[in-house]
């Protein structure tokens, strides 16, 4: 079973509560929720695997540890990834991208694919889909599922915040527990293949 995690670090809280001000400008909006996605790629990559690198420091050789980011792949929900996007490339600036385009159908309520791009090898790499909002979970639902057919090694879920409806699908569809607080907030939701 996955798992779904509240990031409550008191920073990424601080920013969230400036960011949903009425009166945030544009500018000051985009600028936090970088930053906020930037914090948030922390809490996401916590568990990265890493391996050992040999290195000369100024004094001696040292062995060191690094993540191989070519191996990670952020997948944005357009167009509303987006901003997410950019926050957590400038901490692993060597990930790979993907985009996956969806909207919601007005009559049904279901979500339509209309554009899927993604690295190559994806059976070799974890996968960070992120988008702003879980609210009714379609999307997000949509856009794991249609990873899934791809075999990634691993799925994750980033959002920046959620209300019951969104989670409650998820944990329905993706086979999810709950840890945590549920009200809107940032989470994570590992999703681990079928």
């Amino acid at each position: 079973m996955a798992t779904l995690h509240l990031v409550d670090h008191p920073l990424v809280q601080h920013k969230l509560t400036l960011m949903r001000r009425k009166d945030a400008s544009t500018n000051i909006f985009r600028q936090l929720l970088h930053e906020i996605s930037a914090l948030m790629a922390y809490e996401v990559l916590r568990d990265m695997p890493m391996h050992d690198v040999e290195i000369e420091t100024p004094l001696e050789g040292a062995t060191g540890k690094v993540i191989d980011g070519k191996k990670l792949v952020f997948v944005s929900i357009l167009r509303a990834g987006s901003g997410i996007l950019d926050g957590m490339l400038t901490v692993v600036p060597g990930a790979r991208v993907g985009h996956i385009g969806l909207y919601r159908d007005p009559k049904t309520l279901v979500a339509v694919e209309y554009y899927f791009k993604l690295p190559g090898e994806l059976h070799e790499r974890d996968v960070v889909v992120v988008d702003p909002m879980l609210a009714t979970g379609h999307s997000a639902i949509a856009a794991v599922d249609r990873l899934k057919e791809c075999g990634p090694k691993s799925i994750k879920f980033v959002c920046l915040l959620t209300c019951p409806e969104g989670i409650a699908a998820m944990q329905k569809a993706q086979d999810c527990a709950l840890q945590g607080r549920q009200n809107c907030a940032p989470i994570e939701v590992p999703v681990k293949k079928k």
